[in-house]
């Protein structure tokens, strides 16, 4: 039997499996995303490449997309060196570099369809090359243009977490808190959050993962225009009432954050998470108030208090 007070599961399984978290390991990770190493797959997969392009951090996809031209040209530039740099009037390289270089720049001309004019294909087979290349170029140019589109117009959240959670004074008692904060300029309504505790205890003998709902102050609010401050109370019917930090290292403990709200620049539900381990919990702190008036009496939100706590 688990050290911790047994209530109603709020599920067996979210999704994550039942097997008990070993070597303090993240059932979900900061960002959201399932702590989950997966083998086994193909290498690559055709009808997952527009997901992959299109989720993967901006610096990667612009990395990706210059490999992508670089290498076409290449093997273009290749094709004319091996059909013949004299069927390109104008290349007037010499040396193997040089011819490749003309032969890559023509390249890169005709599949942007800029066409300087100053190489030009001369010959049926150079001009059939060509006019394909330009054609890939269309098709390809139209392609990262969609790309572009499908990631500035995804529906994504700026709702950052709080980087520790605290155990402070809460109305005569104690309550475990987070805090959250939109870091765009929108307005989003009708938020509703749901708090989580997951941790290893034995059921029938067998070491399992359990999943417990926290009962909030407040889970919902319509307009999220300050920073909340997520409190669950520590009450006798809270799954880590009397609980000290080691006793919640023993177990494994998680907590999940997990926010839906409704996007009104997007006209879009968005959805975000987190998580947090026992290390992540400072207890006897509360958070720094983020925001004040100013002298003409307008609310003031300082976010580089965001994440400032202190000893209570």
């Amino acid at each position: 039997m688990s050290f911790f007070k047994r209530r109603v599961q709020f599920n067996d399984d979210l999704g994550f499996g039942s097997a008990p978290v070993i070597k303090n390991q993240r059932v979900l990770n900061t960002d959201g995303t399932p702590n989950i190493e997966r083998t086994g797959l193909p290498w690559f997969k055709f009808d997952d490449t527009y997901t992959r392009l299109v989720t993967m951090s901006w610096p990667r996809f612009f990395l990706v997309i210059l490999i992508a031209y670089l290498i076409v040209n290449t093997l273009f530039a290749v094709a004319y060196n091996v059909i013949g740099i004299e069927n390109l009037d104008g290349a007037k390289g010499i040396t193997l570099r040089d011819q490749f270089f003309d032969a890559f720049f023509f390249s890169a001309q005709t599949i942007s369809t800029v066409g300087y004019g100053h190489i030009s294909p001369q010959g049926f087979i150079t001009s059939v090359l060509a006019a394909f290349e330009s054609m890939l170029g269309l098709l390809a140019f139209a392609l990262a243009t969609g790309l572009l589109y499908g990631r500035f117009s995804r529906p994504t959240s700026k709702v950052s977490f709080s980087k520790k959670m605290v155990i402070g004074p809460y109305q005569n008692q104690k309550g475990l808190m987070c805090r959250l904060v939109n870091l765009r300029r929108n307005a989003l309504i009708d938020i509703e959050v749901q708090m989580i505790i997951t941790f290893n205890e034995k059921v029938d003998g067998k070491l399992k993962r359990s999943f417990y709902p926290l009962d909030l102050e407040r889970n919902t609010i319509s307009v999220l225009s300050l920073n909340w401050t997520l409190v669950h109370p520590i009450n006798e019917e809270s799954p880590i009432f009397g609980k000290t930090l080691d006793e919640l290292k023993a177990a494994e403990v998680e907590i999940f954050v997990i926010l839906r709200a409704f996007d009104d620049t997007f006209a879009q539900t968005i959805h975000t998470r987190t998580s947090y381990q026992d290390d992540d919990i400072e207890f006897d702190a509360k958070f720094k108030i983020m925001h004040y008036h100013n002298e003409q009496g307008k609310t003031v939100m300082d976010y580089s208090l965001f994440d400032k706590i202190e000893k209570v």
